[in-house]
């Protein structure tokens, strides 16, 4: 016996007068009330409705508990409407993750204009080049740039990124610009530990990979830290092309060896699950869309 279906058997029949009317009512068959109603006076032990040939009135107890299933009936049917507006209106709190500096440069202003757009949302931000789980810490969406090996997720790409190595104009000037990526050797490297652990860079020549080993002179797990040093003339660089996307701009630092770079990667928003996806989530998802151009990929 499903409690709620009977529940609703019962009040129907209570408000009807008769199980007939309130068969009509549900769109069951008048047999299937009389066994909901049944299975409920058995599970409560108690008769409910007084049953004649003519009328069916409640009973004492039956008149008590009606108030109570009213009320019961009354706050699922406002637990379910509420769900459902979340599905089809954004409302609730909302809890993205992004790379620390990507995020506050691009999706930081994202966000901004994604609350301004549904006043009904609160938003909690998240930065961060920690790989986050979703599910554990209770994130609705994330922004990842890379290759996904979580098959747990659903991701929806959304731009990509080149990976590319760059140098001040007055560093190449003075040490020579290389050519190839085993031209490297000998060159002052700076390393931003926060793209990598490993101290090699990544290429693509004749169509294989191949790594390059390096001593740097300069580590440092902050980006800032490492394009300024760079952009100083310290030496070169490998980053992710919107961290040094200002400074190259400005030609404060030179893209070299761009015939190398492997192929560019993905940049995606995921999220735990496409099914029943909330309104908050897929509101966020279709605004990126719209208005972000995250394409970095594109020399």
């Amino acid at each position: 016996m499903d409690r709620l279906d009977a529940m609703r058997a019962f009040v129907s029949v209570a408000d009807l007068e008769g199980f007939a009317p309130a068969a009509r009512k549900l769109g069951l068959s008048a047999s299937a009330v009389t066994r909901l109603v049944a299975s409920l006076e058995d599970h409560l032990g108690a008769r409910l409705l007084q049953r004649t040939t003519r009328s069916v009135t409640l009973t004492d107890v039956g008149a008590r508990y009606l108030e109570r299933a009213r009320r019961i009936l009354g706050d699922v049917e406002e637990a379910e409407g509420s769900v459902r507006a979340e599905r089809t209106q954004p409302s609730g709190k909302l809890v993205v993750s992004a790379p620390l500096m990507f995020g506050r440069l691009h999706v930081g202003p994202i966000m901004s204009a994604y609350l301004k757009k549904y006043p009904d949302v609160s938003a909690e931000f998240r930065l961060s080049d920690r790989m986050v789980n979703l599910v554990d810490e209770g994130v609705d969406l994330a922004v990842r740039i890379g290759h996904l090996a979580d098959s747990s997720v659903v991701a929806r790409t959304v731009g990509d990124m080149r990976r590319v190595v760059v140098a001040a104009p007055r560093y190449l000037k003075a040490r020579g610009t290389p050519l190839k990526p085993s031209d490297l050797s000998g060159h002052d490297v700076v390393q931003f530990t926060g793209m990598s652990s490993l101290s090699e860079w990544r290429f693509t020549e004749g169509g294989r990979d191949i790594r390059i080993p390096y001593t740097s002179r300069f580590a440092t797990n902050s980006t800032d830290a490492a394009v300024l040093y760079a952009e100083q003339g310290g030496g070169l660089i490998s980053v992710l092309a919107y961290q040094a996307a200002d400074a190259i701009k400005a030609k404060r630092l030179k893209i070299v060896l761009a015939d190398y770079e492997p192929p560019p990667m993905p940049i995606h928003l995921v999220y735990p699950t496409s099914r029943l996806l909330s309104a908050k989530v897929r509101a966020f998802v279709d605004l990126v869309v719209a208005q972000a151009d995250w394409r970095f990929g594109t020399r």
